[in-house]
């Protein structure tokens, strides 16, 4: 019954490792911000077609001053989460962001997504 338990244990411990060090990937999710890079720079000085995003994780939604942002990222009232990006990137068109006019379908890969984050995190500081 001990042999067991540490058995399991040890495999949910390999697990949790092997899944913190792949959602952490950010040099992976350098390379898929390449899909970003026409559109978004984190210079705050240049906008592109989408706003900079520097300073993206905790900042207010639609809230860089010199960025035209569509209605109903105007009429938002979130700030940027890790998790509200993630809900995001997986489903751009979904509320609380439908309507917004960046043309991106959505990223359905969670780890790609989960790599994309830890990047915009490092990068976007």
């Amino acid at each position: 019954m001990m042999a067991m338990a540490i058995r399991v244990l040890a495999a949910a411990g390999a697990i949790m490792i092997s899944f913190t060090a792949a959602a952490q990937d950010a040099q992976r999710g350098e390379a898929l911000y390449a899909q970003c890079v026409a559109c978004h720079s984190f210079d705050p000085a240049r906008n592109e077609a989408g706003p900079h995003l520097r300073g993206l994780i905790g900042r207010k939604a639609a809230s860089v001053g010199d960025f035209v942002y569509s209605p109903p990222m105007r009429r938002s009232d979130f700030v940027w989460t890790t998790e509200l990006l993630d809900k995001f990137l997986a489903e751009p068109q979904e509320p609380p962001f439908r309507g917004n006019r960046m043309p991106f379908a959505g990223m359905p890969d969670a780890q790609a997504r989960a790599d994309l984050i830890a990047y915009l995190k490092q990068a976007s500081q």
